[in-house]
């Protein structure tokens, strides 16, 4: 009786972030994911069950991993103005590799309504978390919006920032919601 083989779930969504970061979204087939991961098809769909299955997968792997950096510097406090200055500084000190990944991850997400429907109810949990009666929550939106935009623009190409801009814009974004502490 032969051993039964495991497959890290892990390293096949690494596989797929780098089948998209090398071809893009297009590109992103359980054939290819198999043939990056060294495993077979019937590996991957027995991990994911088919392509929306692994997308949905990586998109909650990326949630959870960015929601936990900000999860990180915000600490104890449950304001929600201190948590979008939190949004803001982890997107100001995410990677090249990174924007293209979830770059790659957001041009995936606009090919099925299933998948924006999640992003939309990511976003919306961050907007509606903030109390818009106050100057300090109307201040946190905008830098919340200002963040993803900025972060939007440079992860599709649509405007050129090396990494000295990048900053600069980020501490103007950063300075908009005061430091709770």
């Amino acid at each position: 009786m032969g051993r039964r083989r495991t497959i890290d779930r892990d390293k096949v969504l690494d596989a797929a972030e780098a089948v998209v970061s090398a071809v893009g979204a297009a590109g992103l087939t359980i054939d290819a994911v198999a043939k990056a991961a060294g495993i077979t098809k019937g590996g991957v769909q027995y991990c994911f069950g088919n392509k929306d299955g692994l997308i949905d997968a990586m998109m909650e792997r990326w949630f959870n991993h960015f929601d936990n950096a900000v999860a990180a510097k915000v600490g104890d406090t449950s304001d929600a103005a201190t948590a979008m200055r939190a949004h803001a500084e982890v997107t100001e000190h995410l990677n090249t590799a990174e924007n293209a990944r979830t770059s790659g991850m957001m041009a995936a997400l606009l090919q099925r309504e299933e998948h924006m429907e999640k992003n939309r109810i990511w976003y919306r949990g961050r907007l509606d978390s903030l109390d818009l009666s106050t100057e300090e929550g109307r201040r946190a939106r905008i830098a919340f919006l200002a963040t993803e935009g900025a972060f939007l623009l440079r992860s599709f190409g649509f405007v050129d920032m090396d990494d000295t801009e990048w900053r600069d814009i980020f501490s103007d974004i950063v300075a908009l919601v005061p430091d709770a502490s």
